[in-house]
């Protein structure tokens, strides 16, 4: 017993000669640092080293008069936890099994639901549910509050915990309760868990010659998948509009970001930092290298679409490269740093804020849309369900049929139909005499009834109009 407490007590004062260590090293108080002594001092009348002392004295306290044995580890690395927690939502510490877990988010293949989160006024948040896996079919949303997984409150867990609680293994169940605007009581979804296999970029054809892109989340080939795609597009057709759609993107690696964005610029700033030290200031530049098209694009955004995905959408706005539609983006415009530590574990920090290229910032913030167009269901026309419509003239009883005269309809523009009913759109669609390719009629027929996406096409559309127009 003599031994083992004699160990305990090494390890002890061990530890808290390293935490002492870090916290001078690190508040910038050595000996010969007379100004960071000075500045730290101006900001109360305590010292730093008073401050450790009273660090170490509550870790004494803790370890002699707690009601049970703690190990000093699970002390330590409990305030560490609170430490970074209490900074903001992002900045977190990972226990070396937390810091594996999260390795895994860049691969495109782990066990779990399948939604990015975060902490929003205290409360675990979903940013967005990734497209195609578990969560995103049992009808999870972005902006859903969890308030419990599996019956245990959610309200004190950090985000690595909520992360680690979440995932799990194929097919094991798992219920979140979740509080959703507009619902008055707990809604509890379950879910069966799988493989995520992230599939980061997809795509299709909607007209004959304006092309659909969607980048669900940013990854370590996102970018390759994004240029192995066009390439593919552009062989079955000549392209001259683009729909971008990150709806629901929750972000990822920056670096991917910066390089779709790049593809889609020839020069100009990209994005850029702002941190409270020099090395955390970084600008991201555009190069003429492989730049995809000249043809307009319209980007798709939500409230799911944030970080990385924001970061593009924001460059190509600024750049006016493109033309951004839907709703305003959720404003995650931090950047967080991942430290690893010797012990296996790291520090997950927010080091510094993202800038549009025009000096937006995006925290807080997000992209506004320059094309504000709320989330629907394009409602067609079916006379037996008696759907209301503005009354025509080819309404009423005993009207004159269309006499065509010299004007060969089928020959001419095609007309979208769309009427609001009740916050709805409805309509009859494109009608098929356009001589489109039969792979195009079946894309449209899963597109069409997506009223952002509608309205992207249309305004590309738009511009070509107006480009033969201005050509004449």
């Amino acid at each position: 017993m003599i031994v083992e407490r004699n160990k305990g007590k090494s390890i002890f004062f061990g530890v808290i000669f390293v935490v002492a260590a870090f916290l001078v090293v690190h508040l910038g108080v050595l000996q010969g640092d007379s100004r960071a002594r000075e500045e730290a001092q101006s900001v109360d009348d305590k010292s730093p080293y008073e401050y450790i002392k009273l660090y170490t004295d509550t870790l004494s306290l803790v370890q002699k008069n707690y009601v049970e044995d703690v190990e000093i580890k699970k002390l330590v690395y409990g305030s560490i936890k609170g430490m970074l927690s209490d900074l903001d939502p992002h900045s977190s510490f990972m226990p070396p099994d937390m810091f594996k877990e999260m390795q895994v988010e860049t691969t495109g293949s782990f066990g779990g639901l399948g939604i990015e989160i975060t902490i929003r006024d205290g409360v675990l948040t979903v940013v967005s549910p990734i497209e195609d896996t578990p969560a995103f079919r049992a009808g999870v949303e972005a902006g859903d509050r969890i308030i419990k997984i599996n019956g245990e409150l959610s309200k004190d867990m950090t985000l690595m915990e909520a992360v680690k609680k979440m995932r799990g293994p194929k097919d094991t169940e798992i219920t979140i309760s979740i509080m959703r605007q507009g619902l008055n009581d707990l809604l509890d979804i379950t879910i069966i868990r799988d493989i995520i296999k992230v599939v980061s970029v997809k795509s299709k054809i909607l007209t004959d010659d304006i092309v659909y892109v969607r980048l669900t989340q940013f990854q370590a080939r996102t970018y390759a998948d994004l240029n192995r795609k066009m390439k593919e597009l552009k062989k079955e057709h000549p392209i001259s509009g683009l729909v971008l759609d990150m709806r629901n993107n929750p972000g990822g690696l920056l670096q991917q970001a910066v390089k779709v964005s790049d593809y889609f610029l020839k020069s100009g700033l990209i994005v850029y930092t702002d941190g409270r030290i020099s090395k955390q200031n970084m600008r991201y530049q555009a190069y003429d290298d492989g730049t995809e098209g000249d043809y307009p694009i319209v980007v798709l955004v939500n409230g799911g679409s944030a970080s990385a995905s924001e970061i593009v959408a924001g460059a190509l706005q600024d750049h006016k490269r493109a033309l951004v539609l839907g709703t305003p983006s959720f404003g995650k415009g931090s950047v967080q740093t991942i430290i690893p530590l010797e012990d296996g574990s790291a520090v997950r920090m927010t080091t510094s804020l993202y800038y549009t290229p025009s000096g937006r910032s995006i925290q807080a913030k997000g992209i506004e849309p320059d094309v504000l167009v709320e989330a629907g269901t394009v409602v067609r026309r079916d006379q037996k369900k008696g759907i209301m419509h503005n009354l025509k003239e080819k309404d009423l009883k005993g009207h004159f049929e269309n006499g065509k005269g010299h004007f060969d309809g089928a020959k001419g523009p095609q007309k979208l139909k769309l009427q609001a009913v009740d916050g709805k759109v409805q309509g009859d669609g494109n009608k098929d005499s356009d001589g489109s390719s039969d792979k195009a009629k079946v894309a449209r027929e899963e597109w069409r009834d997506d009223i952002q996406i509608l309205r992207a096409v249309e305004l590309l559309q738009g511009w070509q109009v107006f480009k033969q127009l201005s050509a004449q």
